[in-house]
């Protein structure tokens, strides 16, 4: 083949038919070619490689090198990259490869899709003129419309571009392989440029971030003035961006490789038998990390078995594989539970099975490794580079399309968990509790799925159902909480007084009227709806939050399901990084939200009550009596009602969770799930992948303190904040003697105040507050013991990493005796 083609008789592409390995396969010249530079000899187990068959995309070269390097080692890697490199220098100047503007298709049918969209427009702008939807939820409808536009226009582009010239479209194949552009560029030159961002001047970002108006024209085209200046205006708010946000990603990695230095993997192995949970992560239907991607490299804590075949799948305390987390998976594992430096039990740095193995190689980590800083450096690198990012897309606001269903995954059957619901007249189940959950179960009562019901999902199942792969179990509407009742009676309104607490908003044109809940001057006014029956007795009581719009008049008959008012979900912003920046220091630092969320202590039964000033209590009582109150901010949304039964921990009022909250409610391994999940939540977004056990180095670091609450007989004071492992060892040395131990609570401290309150003065005063922290050490005659890292670089001395372990220097003074010995013998014999 490859002689036909260097002679001209056939051409790069062209298919043919060729016998490799006494197997016929249908090929390329090209993909002869590429095979030309693989390896041809077995590997380390007498296997040779496959004869690769595929397009090889960027994605899909990667992975091949990576079988490569697990197969043949690196020398043999280096050579094969070597080839490629040579390979593609000439056949991409052989090829030519460029764009010229006829390579800019744009799809047939955009001007109809633009056209349907406008008329969406229209139908939500006349919606909002006669009162029957708010400002914000035409706001909000109004991204939608065109968010969903910009990516039906994207997607046929790009089905479009793949048709033309027989796949060959230079465009496309730059962007198809991954080389340089992608769908999103592409969408800017050939589809639509779409909305874009304001810049403001708030960095998490206020409503109304997008700029409503979209650009719907593309750079072939050519953009009217009006959308070139609002261009402009997106342009720059990047450049701008940019410029400020790297010194914050670089202030970041500086405190996180502070907090993280003095990590390093100092034993083989801890003896732990605690580890944690590893579950896939999901986002209601989607998918978003599955389990064999959170599993891979770890250590495993127990014994996994196939439950159909019984045959172990990976032992305790064997390396979790590639290839074994993809069994795993496969064997319908939810969740399994492996070692993880979280629950590591060394006092100074990991051990090597708590941490897996080390990701460059995928080997066990060495000893020695300075893994604190590998993982500073993971999380803050990615960091620099997205805020970066959101100007290479020129301020296109990123928003992803919500789903406003939720679809079985799996064939099964239906099983309702915990789940209150009420039949509206027209016979639909609507969910009126928080917590409830539908599972689908196997034909083996295994459950395959299960999902979290959100209070107003309207449900299409019954419990005992069988379902199909991809049908509807329920939906909800996506810009608006409903606020119905549960029972047929009469509306009575209660401190909803026109122009105190109600707005009444006619509109001129149709003269219909719309009535919202504003905030009233009156803060003891607490506007609700009451339903009664005939004989005037309250069957329910509903709180009306500020802004929600009422659906019903005073006095009206209502049956049970009938919505009594909307309140609009959380405006859509522009999740971006430089909001995500912000977010990930805010979680690293342990901060309280501005506007936290109010969660349950205890579980119990709710209720509510007034106080003398007129402010609202939720009172949670338990079984045993006690009872815990929470006071209500004035027209905040309540997430539970009279009567609900809720678990500690549970969310009463919207808001962003305070972690701290979360560590006194539901302990450590809560908190510790909690802020790792939210950190790579801000960098999933961004399609950034950072292994989990990068960011749980860090969190290991924020949890390295306890405050002790009663000193007992230690030597240490009532408040005082003390190491978890000096702690620990003090009260076995309690016990020891018969003495009573200390008590102590856990402590979440932000990472610049865990760098600070590190053992190391010397490591605390090169970070910052040099002054304090210098009198605070010499005040209390602090010693050093130079442990970490940067305590001796400062002082000059090899470092505890690498060759500077402790347990190298051990290793090290043997073969000196050795040497010793030696030459002693050989200098006794010379004599």
């Amino acid at each position: 083949v490859i002689i036909a083609y260097d002679h001209g008789v056939i051409d790069l592409h062209e298919m043919v038919n060729v016998k490799i390995k006494n197997k016929k396969i249908e090929t390329s010249a090209g993909r002869i070619i590429f095979n030309s530079i693989l390896p041809d000899f077995p590997d380390k187990d007498g296997n040779t490689m496959e004869y690769v068959n595929d397009k090889m995309t960027k994605k899909e070269i990667g992975k091949l090198v990576g079988i490569v390097f697990s197969r043949y080692g690196s020398k043999v890697t280096a050579e094969v990259l070597d080839a490629m490199k040579e390979l593609g220098f000439k056949h991409s100047t052989l090829a030519g490869f460029t764009i010229g503007v006829d390579d800019l298709k744009i799809p047939t049918g955009k001007y109809k899709l633009v056209e349907s969209a406008d008329r969406e427009a229209m139908k939500i702008r006349s919606q909002y003129d006669k009162q029957i939807i708010t400002d914000a939820e035409r706001y909000n409808k109004m991204i939608d419309i065109w968010t969903s536009l910009t990516d039906k226009i994207a997607n046929s582009m790009m089905d479009e571009l793949e048709e033309d010239q027989g796949g060959f479209n230079s465009l496309f194949m730059m962007a198809d392989s991954g080389s340089r552009g992608s769908k999103l560029q592409m969408r800017q030159l050939a589809g639509m440029r779409g909305l874009m961002a304001k810049p403001q001047k708030k960095m998490t970002g206020g409503i109304g971030e997008i700029i409503e108006t979209p650009i719907k024209s593309n750079f072939r085209e050519g953009l009217s003035v009006i959308e070139y200046f609002l261009s402009t205006h997106g342009a720059r708010k990047g450049l701008a961006d940019t410029a400020l946000k790297t010194a914050d990603a670089g202030y970041l990695t500086r405190r996180l490789i502070d907090v993280a230095q003095d990590v390093i993997i100092t034993e083989e192995d801890c003896g732990t038998i605690n580890g944690i949970n590893a579950t896939a992560i999901k986002e209601g239907q989607e998918m978003i990390e599955p389990l064999s991607d959170r599993i891979v490299w770890r250590y495993a804590l127990d014994n996994v078995v196939d439950l159909i075949t019984d045959e172990v799948i990976v032992r305790s305390n064997q390396l979790i594989t590639p290839e074994i987390s993809k069994k795993i998976e496969e064997a319908g594992y939810e969740r399994i539970r492996v070692r993880s430096v979280l629950t590591c039990e060394v006092k100074n740095g990991v051990c090597q099975k708590c941490y897996g193995a080390d990701l460059a190689s995928g080997d066990a980590v060495s000893l020695g490794e300075a893994v604190g800083i590998i993982a500073a450096q993971s999380i803050g690198e990615p960091g620099t580079q997205l805020t970066l990012r959101t100007f290479h897309v020129g301020g296109t606001a990123s928003r992803v399309v919500e789903e406003s269903e939720i679809k079985a995954k799996h064939d099964g059957k239906i099983e309702f968990t915990n789940l209150k619901f009420v039949k509206d007249k027209k016979g639909d189940i609507l969910v009126t509790n928080r917590n409830g959950e539908i599972s689908v179960l196997d034909e083996n009562n295994f459950e395959r799925e299960l999902h979290h019901m959100s209070y107003g999902t309207k449900l299409k199942v019954r419990s005992g159902d069988k379902v199909k792969k991809g049908d509807t179990i329920g939906l909800w509407d996506l810009y608006n909480i409903p606020i119905f009742t549960e029972f047929e009676g009469k509306v009575r309104y209660d401190d909803i007084i026109e122009n105190v607490t109600m707005i009444q908003q006619a509109d001129a044109t149709t003269g219909q009227f719309g009535n919202f809940i504003m905030e009233g001057k009156d803060k003891k006014l607490y506007p609700h709806i009451e339903i009664i029956d005939t004989k005037g007795n309250i069957l329910a009581s509903y709180s009306v939050p500020v802004g929600a719009r009422l659906e019903i008049e005073d006095g009206q008959k209502v049956d049970a399901g009938d919505v009594l008012a909307k309140f609009p979900r959380e405006l859509s912003k522009t999740r971006d990084i430089t909001g995500g920046l912000p977010r990930v220091a805010e979680l690293v630092e342990a901060r309280k939200p501005k506007v936290p969320a109010i969660i349950a202590d205890i579980d119990g039964k709710v209720r509510f009550e007034e106080t003398s000033t007129g402010v609202r209590k939720i009172i949670i009582q338990n079984d045993d009596g006690t009872q815990r109150d929470y006071g209500v901010p004035h027209g905040k949304y309540v997430n539970v009602r009279e009567g609900d039964e809720v678990k500690s921990g549970e969310q009463l009022i919207d808001g962003n969770v305070n972690p701290h909250d979360i560590l006194a409610v539901k302990g450590e391994g809560a908190v510790q799930e909690y802020l790792l999940n939210k950190v790579q939540e801000v960098y999933r977004l961004q399609g950034v992948g950072i292994h989990d056990k990068h960011i749980e180095v860090v969190v290991r670091q924020m949890m390295r303190k306890v405050r002790v609450e009663d000193p007992g007989d230690t030597k240490f004071l009532t408040d005082e904040q003390v190491d978890k492992f000096v702690f620990r060892e003090e009260n076995e040395k309690m016990e020891k003697e018969k003495k009573i131990p200390a008590k102590a609570r856990p402590l979440l401290l932000g990472i610049t105040k865990a760098a600070l309150a590190t053992e190391s003065f010397f490591s605390a005063a090169s970070f910052q507050e040099t002054t304090r922290v210098l009198i605070d050490a010499a005040v209390n005659g602090k010693i050093d013991n130079l442990k970490g890292l940067k305590e001796n670089v400062i002082i000059g001395h090899l470092i505890s990493a690498g060759t500077g372990v402790e347990e190298f220097k051990k290793y090290k003074n043997v073969e000196k005796k050795k040497m010793k010995k030696a030459k002693a013998k050989a200098a006794a014999k010379e004599e």
